[in-house]
Order: C-alpha cells, then sequence, then structure tokens
C-alpha cells in the first residue's frame, strides 16, 4: 500500500515540473527564485584581476541592437565595456538581469563606460519578445552575426570586462550580483 502513495506523491511532482516546463514557466520561476537569493548579496562577483595581459579583446565583430540596427564593436575601442551573454531561456541570466540593470543606472554617467548585454538565442525575435515590456535599463544587442573569440564561452551567463586600452580585465562565468559598491569602484576606476 504504501508504495502506492509513494508512486502518486512522484508522479504529483512529475506532473508539476512538467507543467511548469511546457508552460515555459519554469524560466520565470526559476529566474525568480535566484533572483531573490542574488538580492541577499552571497553572490559577489570576484574583482581579483586576473593576469590578462596577453588577453587582448578582439573588437571584430557586428550585433543588432532590438530594432533591428547593426552595432559594431570597433565603436568601443578606448572604452571600458561591460558585457554580459545571456539567453531568454536561461533562469541564472534573468535572475542577474535585474541587478546589472540597477549598476547600470548608478553608472551609466562614466565617461567612456558602455555596456552591452548580448543576447545569444538563435532568432532575435525571441530575445527581443523576452525584453518587451521589462523596465530594465541598459543596452542590449543579439548576436545575429555570431560571436568573435573573445567572446565565445562554455556557459551563460559570462560576464567580462575589457580597460580602455582593451584588454580583458575581468571575467566570469556564472551568475553573480553586480550592483555592488565594490562592483562600481572597480568599473569606476578602469
Amino acid at each position: 500500500m504504501d508504495w502506492k502513495k509513494e508512486i502518486k506523491s512522484w508522479g504529483l511532482i512529475l506532473a508539476f515540473f512538467a507543467f511548469l516546463y511546457f508552460t515555459g514557466l519554469l524560466p520565470v520561476i526559476q529566474g525568480g527564485l535566484q533572483s531573490v537569493l542574488l538580492s541577499t548579496g552571497l553572490m559577489k562577483p570576484k574583482i581579483e584581476i586576473p593576469d590578462l595581459t596577453d588577453q587582448k579583446f578582439d573588437y571584430l565583430g557586428r550585433f543588432k541592437d532590438m530594432e533591428g540596427k547593426v552595432i559594431d564593436l570597433q565603436d568601443y575601442r578606448g572604452k571600458v565595456l561591460f558585457i554580459n551573454l545571456w539567453a531568454s531561456w536561461c533562469g541564472p541570466c534573468r535572475a542577474e538581469m535585474p541587478h546589472i540593470s540597477e549598476l547600470y543606472k548608478s553608472v551609466k554617467d562614466t565617461p567612456d563606460l558602455e555596456f552591452m548585454m548580448i543576447g545569444l538565442d538563435n532568432d532575435i525575435a525571441k530575445s527581443r519578445n523576452f525584453m518587451e515590456g521589462k523596465s530594465w535599463a541598459f543596452p542590449v544587442v543579439h548576436a545575429s552575426y555570431g560571436l568573435n573569440q573573445s567572446l565565445e564561452s562554455e556557459s551563460i551567463p559570462t560576464t567580462l570586462v575589457v580597460n580602455k586600452e582593451g584588454k580583458i580585465v575581468f571575467y566570469q562565468q556564472g551568475m553573480s550580483n553586480f550592483d555592488t559598491d565594490e562592483f562600481r569602484d572597480f568599473l569606476r576606476s578602469l
């Protein structure tokens, strides 16, 4: 008799997750829970500047903004560039976006500091639909033309910072709450 109750319990759990998966709610709920976790301040970026003296950033590349305008990476030479690679289906990406938006709002007037949130969905319409109606305040582009070697990553979200000299001075795979005084000071110091 007990094994029947056990099977019913597991069946209900599986049915619940199947419902979330097939309705598309799973990444929304997952992203929301992870965003709450980031708000606790337990997951902060590690700002130990890695020795990337030989790692020059490759400025060859083009993207499309959400209106379809072509954006050329060459236009960002000589500026500090905060780049985040994301996709609409990625829960951790969704979780860190509100925090990146707050970071952007607090540093957007810093001279020669630019942000580029690069959507990696296989179709720009998916990225556009995801961003539609969001109150986030950062520039969004889509990797319509692919990624150069400097931007290729094994996982998302991936965040990197390029200094004015074109060197990668920060690189992190995985989500983090970048809206901290320490990270703001780091960006402004470059």
